[in-house]
């Protein structure tokens, strides 16, 4: 009967804010589950550890604000997936590495916040596809 409910709703939830509280750490792979999910707000927190790829698997996704946690290591590449995305915000963490070229393919993305992280590298050229892009800040 658990198992049940949970896959009721993982197909029906839509929004997800979790924003401003004071969670701490991981975020849960089982996110990515959650297959109707169009908004992922879990900006300001106390979140550890890096961005769980399975978060590529939410291709309803319009907002990812996982900004002002204390997230590591990379930016999936898996987020390229997320072709539905109009905002990603994931400023304010301790990211590092390059920002992944797959970000390019976000081509509805409007808003996009990177900055205060500890990225390297350049910006990647495929980001001339992101033709809706209205914000650009970078490292």
């Amino acid at each position: 009967m658990a198992a049940a409910l949970r896959a009721a709703y993982a197909t029906v939830l839509a929004t997800l804010r979790l924003y401003s509280n004071q969670l701490t750490g991981s975020i849960p792979t089982e996110l990515g589950q959650l297959t109707s999910l169009q908004y992922l707000w879990l900006y300001g927190n106390q979140l550890t550890g890096s961005i769980p790829t399975e978060l590529g698997q939410l291709t309803s996704l319009t907002s990812l604000s996982l900004y002002s946690n204390q997230l590591t290591g990379s930016i999936p590449t898996e987020l390229g997936r997320l072709t539905s995305l109009t905002e990603l915000s994931l400023r304010n963490n301790q990211l590092t590495g390059s920002i992944p070229t797959e970000l390019g393919q976000l081509t509805s993305l409007q808003y996009l916040r990177l900055d205060s992280n500890r990225l390297s590298g350049s910006i990647p050229c495929e980001f001339s596809n992101l033709k809706a892009l209205s914000t650009k800040k970078c490292p």
